[in-house]
């Protein structure tokens, strides 16, 4: 990381983020934003939200952004960075087009985006992108100033990402039984996407057999592994797997899935299971429900021990490795050399997404990449 500590030419830093209801009226009509265009009827809705009112209509990703959004504010006043911290959501108040709308009335030209999701993907990155031009071309509209928006890059490999997931495993093996504890396999879990869009996921020349997204996650998987083994001096065996999936049966999706693994390895003899949520930056939904509720009851069931350790929230490491990627950028902006700073074999990611990155699944405007309009 270099030593430079000037974010010019950015006046502001917004964390863009998915969204979740905060309330049993909230859940229909925020599913309704995540589903738009593809005509599910609200009795369907209701189906699929029945996750959201096991736990009371809330999400918790709308605590947890906020509780970032503290931490970034703290990490930047610690550094003596007077830059101002915005918070908007894809499919939930606050909406994005409202705080752009917000950061432009008072004055904001230049604004770098840090997204929620660490790993190249259409719904990690891309249509991020596309919401965000949405929201820009929304200004133009209304007669607002358009400010210049940039993406700041994935983060998947960055220590501050990486170390408290480590963390986070460490401790769920030590809270194992000790009889168990050396022969416990880890689970690295992350969302199921459809294999066609893994295989699209990245720049092209990173296109097929899981693309970027694959890739990224297995190099974390095996940067936590690593660590671990050091620490421990045990080598725990581990496998990628995938949770949360959501599509049609006929199209095939990333596996196996999580449930599906602790079948096999409870079968396999395997005395205990950590799951890594590696592909979440914080504890929302996915991992709630399909972790600490569907996953783990089939583990009881199964009778086979198992931790699942935590993601990376709001842990001052992750925020200040936001403040190193923000200075990062603002120092190429400035054609300033600068060293990026990343972990594992892949090495930091691009700044600016190519053409053809993560392509969409019909063709839309996207900003902060090289086919941006804006």
């Amino acid at each position: 990381m270099s030593d430079l500590r000037d974010p010019a030419p950015y006046d502001a830093l917004l964390l863009l983020s998915f969204g979740g209801p905060e309330g049993p009226d909230d859940v229909v009509p925020f599913l309704a934003n995540v589903t738009r265009g593809r005509g599910i009827p609200e009795e369907r809705l209701k189906e699929v939200g029945k996750h959201y009112f096991l736990f009371g209509g809330v999400s918790p990703i709308n605590a947890q952004n906020r509780a970032l959004l503290d931490a970034l504010r703290k990490d930047l006043a610690d550094h003596a960075l007077e830059l101002p911290v915005y918070w908007g959501n894809r499919n939930w108040a606050p909406y994005l087009t409202d705080t752009l709308r917000e950061m432009v009335t008072e004055g904001h030209r230049r604004i770098a985006v840090l997204a929620t999701s660490a790993y190249a993907s259409y719904s990690g990155c891309r249509q991020y992108r596309e919401n965000l031009a949405e929201s820009l071309a929304a200004l133009e509209a209304e007669g607002l100033p358009v400010p210049r928006v940039d993406k700041l890059r994935h983060y998947f490999n960055h220590p501050g990402f990486v170390g408290p997931m480590v963390d986070g495993v460490l401790a769920s093996l030590a809270d194992l039984p000790e009889d168990v504890r050396a022969g416990a396999h880890l689970a690295f879990t992350t969302h199921s996407i459809p294999v066609s869009a893994a295989d699209t996921s990245g720049p092209v020349e990173t296109h097929g057999d899981g693309g970027s997204y694959v890739a990224e996650h297995l190099d974390v998987a095996r940067l936590i592994s690593e660590a671990v083994r050091e620490e421990t001096g045990i080598e725990h065996p581990w496998q990628l797997v995938y949770q949360s999936r959501s599509g049609a049966p006929h199209i095939p999706w990333l596996e196996p899935d999580i449930c599906d693994h602790l079948e096999t390895l409870h079968g396999d003899g395997v005395p205990a299971v950590v799951m890594a949520p590696i592909g979440f930056v914080s504890d929302h939904m996915e991992v709630l429900y399909d972790l600490d509720t569907e996953a783990t009851a089939k583990a009881a069931e199964l009778g086979l021990p198992v931790r699942r350790s935590a993601t990376v929230g709001a842990d001052p490491r992750f925020a200040a490795a936001v403040r190193e990627l923000l200075l990062e950028r603002a120092a190429a902006e400035r054609d300033r050399p600068v060293t990026p700073c990343a972990l594992g074999a892949l090495g930091p990611s691009h700044d600016l997404c190519p053409v053809g990155c993560c392509p969409a699944r019909a063709l839309k405007p996207a900003a902060a990449g090289a086919d941006s309009p804006f």
